[in-house]
């Protein structure tokens, strides 16, 4: 589970910006589908239609800022420890 997870944290810090015209990564669902935490906070803070699903749209502004947090040394990676750090701060924080 743990490196189902980290596969999936690796895969997101891809350092590419989301904007209008950047192609949606379907795979950004899975961070969310794959820990429960990270789920929550995403549905409190990007579930803009409220239906309590993160969709694909949702989940590209929700894993960017996943990866904002979590990349605390900017190297474009996100580490199992920051991974796990960035976990700590999202249940402390929100």
């Amino acid at each position: 589970m743990i490196g189902a997870l980290l596969l999936a944290a690796f895969q997101l810090a891809q350092p590419a910006p989301i904007s209008a015209s950047a192609p949606i990564n379907p795979r950004a669902v899975e961070l969310f589908d794959r820990d429960w935490v990270l789920m929550q906070w995403a549905k409190r803070t990007y579930d803009r239609n409220r239906d309590g699903i993160i969709s694909v749209d949702e989940a590209q502004p929700a894993a960017s800022a996943f990866r904002e947090i979590a990349d605390a040394n900017n190297d474009g990676r996100i580490t199992p420890f920051e991974y796990a750090r960035a976990r700590e701060f999202i249940l402390a924080r929100y």
